[in-house]
């Protein structure tokens, strides 16, 4: 029994002796590591604190002094691709300051009342011309003076002011102007101008970094300088129906860039500093910003400008046909099963629908495309759509139980004779 128990001893006492020196070994181990971390943290930290104590002596806490920076650096990550695209293309950004004239109504005050309108009391309205003075923005394409803009910002004017970055004033001519597609074209007469170079819009991606440069407000006269605002493109290919102006907007930039009163014309720069779009429109309750600013794609402006630079755009062209919409009788008649489409009433002779061979029963199913429901609907299809002499339109026609694809090509509207 005390062999037994010694031996029982002997095992305990080597546990607990192996227990510890374990123990010693780690504790060992980990004080070396503590010992070699806390050399580390003192060297990083002693170049720091030597630098502080250069300058104003104060100290973050966690061993880092902004001051202690040097400048260059500072500056270097202060540089972005976004600010990098607005110091190149901010000085060809101008301010336009326009005066107008436009027509103004002037009813009696009677004019809404009944008795007085009915036994002719009330004073005749008079229309008469006033100056009034409007703003926005545009932007240089070229070292001579040549300056984009909306057409909306400049329609009416008799005289128009370009301010650059520098400080300089100019006036401006106007060299062509598009109303449908609003868009218009300004020289000043100076040369070596800073300008914008144009991107390609057809290979910009929804969510890409945008930048929309201008003249908000008229905030440009407080020292020539435009303001910037920076944000995403949201949505691509965006149409809209004519407006009530007359106008056509279709595969319009949609962009949270804010975009305010004043911005009109000025540019849509991506982050290689190239325009590619003109800011033009905006979805507002209040006149400010909602996030949701539209601007043109470059692509159609610079297809323009080529047109404006040569005389303008000739959009006086005409079709030659008359149609009606497509009853059940005539449904029948025809060998058709919907009334969908258009019936063809009407052909002009010698008219470009002549000329391609449109004629009279013909039912018009599709234009570009687009299936056509009625009469109405092709009239609002064509009108909706930006077309000019020398267009060309393609036509699915049912005839005689047959489907047939004709192209009709626009031509310029012939002078009627007295």
């Amino acid at each position: 029994m005390k062999s037994a128990r010694i031996i029982s001893y002997f095992f305990v006492g080597l546990i607990i002796g192996t227990a510890g020196m374990y123990i010693y070994h780690r504790d060992r181990a980990l004080n070396r590591e503590i010992e070699a971390l806390k050399q580390q943290v003192a060297s990083v930290r002693q170049p720091v604190s030597q630098e502080a104590s250069l300058g104003n002596g104060s100290d973050t806490g966690y061993g880092f002094n902004p001051a202690a920076l040097p400048p260059s650096d500072i500056e270097t990550s202060r540089q972005t691709a976004i600010t990098r695209a607005i110091s190149r293309t901010a000085d060809a950004v101008v301010g336009i300051n326009v005066t107008q004239v436009r027509e103004v109504v002037a009813r009696s005050p009677f004019y809404n009342d009944p008795f007085f309108r009915t036994f002719s009391f009330g004073l005749p309205q008079r229309v008469f011309r006033q100056k009034v003075e409007n703003l926005g923005s545009g932007f240089l394409i070229s070292q001579d003076g040549y300056i984009v803009t909306n057409e909306h910002v400049v329609r009416g004017a008799i005289e128009i002011v370009v301010t650059t970055t520098s400080g300089q004033r100019f006036n401006a001519r106007i060299v062509g102007t598009d109303p449908l597609l609003d868009v218009a074209l300004l020289k000043i007469e100076t040369y070596d101008l800073p300008y914008i170079e144009w991107g390609n819009s057809d290979q910009t991606v929804i969510g890409e970094w945008v930048i929309a440069i201008g003249n908000p407000y008229g905030l440009f006269a407080v020292n020539d300088k435009p303001s910037v605002t920076v944000g995403v493109i949201s949505a691509l290919h965006r149409d809209f129906d004519r407006n009530e102006d007359g106008r056509i907007y279709s595969d319009m930039i949609q962009t949270d860039a804010s975009i305010n009163r004043g911005n009109s014309g000025g540019p849509l720069v991506n982050a290689q500093g190239q325009a590619i779009g003109m800011n033009t429109m905006i979805f507002t309750e209040g006149g400010g910003s909602l996030g949701i600013g539209f601007a043109m794609p470059a692509s159609r402006i610079r297809s323009l400008i080529d047109e404006l630079l040569m005389g303008g755009v000739k959009r006086n062209y005409w079709i030659g046909i008359v149609a009606t919409d497509l009853n059940r009788m005539m449904a029948i008649s025809l060998g058709l099963e919907s009334t969908e489409g258009a019936v063809v009433s009407q052909v002009e002779p010698q008219s470009p629908s002549d000329k391609a061979g449109i004629e009279p029963a013909d039912v018009i199913l599709e234009i570009n495309g687009k299936s056509i429901a009625n009469a109405r609907a092709a009239r609002a299809l064509l009108s909706n759509t930006d077309l000019r002499v020398g267009d060309s339109l393609s036509f699915k026609i049912f005839r005689d139980d047959r489907i047939l694809d004709i192209n009709i090509t626009l031509e310029e509207l012939p002078e009627r004779s007295e």
